[in-house]
C-alpha cells in the first residue's frame, strides 16, 4: 500500500530567508573627539560654556526661532548647550546616536550667521560653539552627504566643484571672446604678473553661470583696471569650511595666498560671495599660520571694488537703474565683514529708487542660505524654505520689484524664497546692474562687420602695393 502524500498542513514548514545583517554602526574614535575638544578649549570656550544665563536675549535674533513660533528649542544658547556643551561635559565621551542628533541641530538648525552674539549680553560667539561641535561631527563621519562631496573635491582637485584647471583657462579664454564680440579689445589674462587685482571666483560661476567671469571681465576692461585671474588658486570659496574640516579648509586658501604672491599681485579680489570673502580675509590666515592673523596680500571684496570704480568715475552709466531695490546684506560681507555701508554707497550709486529692509546692515537677518545650507542640498530644503519665511516676509514688506544680493548662496536662496512665497521680485547681481547700465566708451565699440571686411579689404591693398614696390624695386637694381 502507498503511502498517501500529506496535506499542505502537514508539510513541514521552510524557514524564512534569514534576514541580511546590518552592518554594526561605526565605533566613535573618542580620541580624536577629545583631542578636537582639547585644542578648542580655551579660556573663551570655557567662559562662554560657564557664563550664559540662559537669559533668553539670543532667541529673539535668531531666524530659525522667529519662524518657527518661537520655539525654546531653536534658541541658539539651547542649540549650543545641548551639542557642544554636553560634548564638553562628558569629556568627548558620546555615541554616534547622539551626534546623528547633533547633526541635526548645528547643521539644520544654525547657519552660524553671528546674528544672536551681538545680542547676547555677554558677547558670547555661540557659532564658533557650533562650529566647534560641527568639528566633532564631522570627525566621525557624521556630516550632510554634500557638503562631505564638496570637502572631497577640494581635498582631491583643490576646489568644490572638482574643475580641471585646464576647463577654467579655456572657460576664461571663451568668455573673453564672447564678451569681446561687445566690448573691443576685450581680453581675460591668465598669470599675468605684477597686476593690480587678482580676480578669483566661486566655481558655480565657470561650471554654470560662466557670464559672471564675462561680466567681471567687461567692467574690469571698461574701467581700465590692471588685473588678471589666476590659472591655479581661483577658487576662493571654502564650504570645508562649513563642513568642519580645518585641514581641508587650509587647502584653497593656501593656494591663492599663493599664487597671489608668485605673481606679485597687490590685491586679491573675491567675486559677489560672502563665505570666500570671510575665508580668505579672516579664517584664511590662521588656517595657514600667518602671524598677526593678516592674508600676505589684502583682500577685498568685489562690493569694494566696484564702489571704488564707480567713485572714481572709472565707469560712466547711461542712467540710474529705475526699477525700486533692496539690497541683501550677506552674513560675511556685512555683519562678518563690516561692508554694510559700502553695499548701500554702491546701491545709491547705481540705482534711483532704493528702500533697505527691516533691520538692515549688521542687524540684517541671514537669508537661509549659508552656512553649507545650499550645498546639503534636496535633503534640507524644506528646512530652508520654512526658516527663510523670516528673509521672504522682510522682502515683501519693503515693496521692492529687484533684490540685489552679492553673493551666490543669498542669490539661489533668495530666488527659491521668491517661487516658495510668491514674492514676485527678480534677484540681480552688483555685475547684472553694471553690465547693463554702463557706457561703452567709443574706442572699445566693436567695429560693425562691414567695416571690418572694409579694414580688411584696405589692409589687402596696402599690402599688394608694398609688394609691387618692392618687387618694381628689385627689378630695377637688377637692370
Amino acid at each position: 500500500m502507498t503511502a498517501e502524500a500529506p496535506t499542505a498542513a502537514e508539510k513541514p514548514k521552510e524557514s524564512p530567508p534569514a534576514a541580511p545583517q546590518s552592518e554594526a554602526p561605526k565605533p566613535v574614535n573618542v580620541g580624536k573627539i577629545k583631542s578636537i575638544l582639547a585644542a578648542n578649549q580655551g579660556a573663551r570656550m570655557r567662559m562662554w560654556l560657564s557664563i550664559c544665563s540662559r537669559c533668553g536675549l539670543c532667541a529673539e535674533s535668531c531666524f530659525f526661532y522667529l519662524a518657527h513660533d518661537n520655539d525654546p528649542k531653536l534658541s541658539p544658547a539651547y542649540k549650543a548647550i545641548n551639542t557642544i556643551g554636553k560634548m564638553y561635559r562628558a569629556k568627548g565621551e558620546v555615541s554616534r546616536e547622539f551626534l546623528e542628533k547633533c547633526q541635526e541641530v548645528v547643521w539644520g538648525q544654525c547657519t552660524a550667521c553671528r546674528r544672536c552674539s551681538m545680542y547676547c549680553p555677554f558677547g558670547i560667539d555661540i557659532a564658533t560653539m557650533i562650529a566647534t561641535a560641527r568639528a566633532v561631527c564631522y570627525s566621525q563621519g557624521v556630516v550632510p552627504e554634500g557638503l562631505a562631496r564638496t570637502t572631497e573635491n577640494i581635498r582631491t582637485s583643490g576646489n568644490q566643484m572638482a574643475m580641471a584647471n585646464e576647463d577654467w583657462v579655456e572657460t576664461c579664454d571663451w568668455m573673453a571672446e564672447e564678451y569681446g564680440e561687445e566690448v573691443y579689445g576685450l581680453e581675460i589674462p591668465v598669470d599675468k604678473q605684477g597686476a593690480e587685482y587678482m580676480y578669483t571666483v566661486n566655481p558655480r560661476e565657470p561650471m554654470y553661470y560662466p557670464q559672471d567671469v564675462g561680466m567681471a571681465a567687461e567692467i574690469f576692461h571698461v574701467a581700465g583696471l590692471d588685473w588678471t585671474v589666476p590659472s591655479t588658486g581661483w577658487d576662493s570659496t571654502n564650504l570645508a569650511m562649513f563642513a568642519g574640516d580645518r585641514a581641508v579648509a587650509t587647502i584653497p586658501v593656501k593656494a591663492m595666498y599663493d599664487k597671489a604672491l608668485e605673481l606679485g599681485v597687490k590685491n586679491i579680489v573675491i567675486t559677489e560671495c560672502g563665505h570666500a570673502f570671510r575665508s580668505a580675509k579672516f579664517e584664511g590666515p590662521y588656517w595657514v599660520g600667518i602671524p598677526g592673523g593678516k592674508p600676505p596680500v589684502p583682500v577685498i571684496h568685489s562690493v569694494e571694488l566696484f564702489r571704488d570704480i564707480m567713485r572714481e568715475g572709472k565707469i560712466k552709466l547711461k542712467h540710474k537703474f529705475k526699477p525700486k531695490v533692496t539690497y541683501q546684506d550677506p552674513c560675511n560681507v556685512s555683519r562678518n565683514g563690516g561692508l554694510w555701508d559700502v553695499g548701500r554707497e554702491l546701491v545709491n550709486m547705481l540705482c534711483e529708487d532704493f528702500v533697505d529692509m527691516t533691520p538692515n546692515r549688521e542687524h540684517n537677518h541671514c537669508c537661509g542660505g549659508g552656512g553649507g545650507f545650499i550645498p546639503m542640498g534636496p535633503p534640507y530644503k524644506k528646512l530652508r524654505m520654512a526658516s527663510g519665511k523670516i528673509k521672504a516676509e522682510q522682502i515683501r514688506a519693503t515693496g521692492a520689484t529687484h533684490v540685489i544680493v552679492p553673493c551666490h548662496n543669498c542669490f539661489d536662496q533668495i530666488n527659491d524664497l521668491n517661487k516658495q512665497y510668491e514674492l514676485g521680485v527678480k534677484v540681480v547681481s552688483f555685475k547684472e546692474i553694471i553690465t547693463e547700465l554702463m557706457v561703452i566708451p567709443e574706442s572699445m565699440i566693436p567695429p560693425e562687420e562691414d567695416e571690418d571686411e572694409a579694414a580688411e579689404v584696405q589692409a589687402e591693398a596696402e599690402r599688394e602695393v608694398e609688394e609691387g614696390a618692392e618687387q618694381e624695386a628689385g627689378e630695377v637694381q637688377g637692370s
